[in-house]
């Protein structure tokens, strides 16, 4: 079981520590955050914040049954009923279903709370974990090709229309 919670100054400290727990693991398959996102962690923090006050992007982190902080899920650059979908779960928690948990629990808000009509999200060829994530919450491939670039890699943009459900 997993709890999305929409992002609070006071996760920041749980929230940093997940990142820095993980930052290998995510090296291995998207880019690297690089040492001035920790660094500069507490105004990121605030700015994220800024940023969902603003209504421009919607922020969550997924918790466990335990209420352990083990991954992120974010909607950006909110624009016209859409946004676009980012994900990431700990070492921990990977392959156990959370991601795919955490997309369809967001997909749901997003409709319902957001007022949001359609996601778009974007990832690289090779990672088949999260291609298999998007594709098990009705996202469906609307662009490959060259001109689908992540960290360097070729990639693939996913749409979802249906949300809410």
């Amino acid at each position: 079981m997993v709890k999305l919670e929409r992002l609070r100054a006071d996760h920041a400290d749980a929230l940093l520590a997940f990142e820095r727990e993980n930052r290998e693991y995510f090296a291995r398959s998207i880019p690297d955050r690089g040492d001035a996102y920790f660094a500069d962690f507490p105004a990121r923090h605030q700015a994220l914040l800024a940023e969902q006050d603003a209504g421009i992007c919607h922020f969550h982190v997924v918790l466990d049954g335990a209420g352990r902080l083990v991954g992120r899920v974010n909607l950006v650059d909110v624009e016209d009923g859409s946004a676009e979908l980012g994900y990431r779960v700990g070492e921990r928690a990977a392959g156990k279903g959370v991601a795919s948990a955490a997309v369809a629990e967001v997909c749901r808000v997003a409709g319902t709370a957001y007022g949001l009509t359609s996601l778009v999200a974007v990832t690289t060829l090779d990672n088949l974990a999260s291609r298999a994530v998007l594709e098990r919450n009705a996202f469906a491939v609307v662009e490959d090709g060259a001109d689908i670039v992540v960290g360097g890699r070729p990639g693939l943009r996913y749409r979802r229309s249906r949300l809410g459900h």
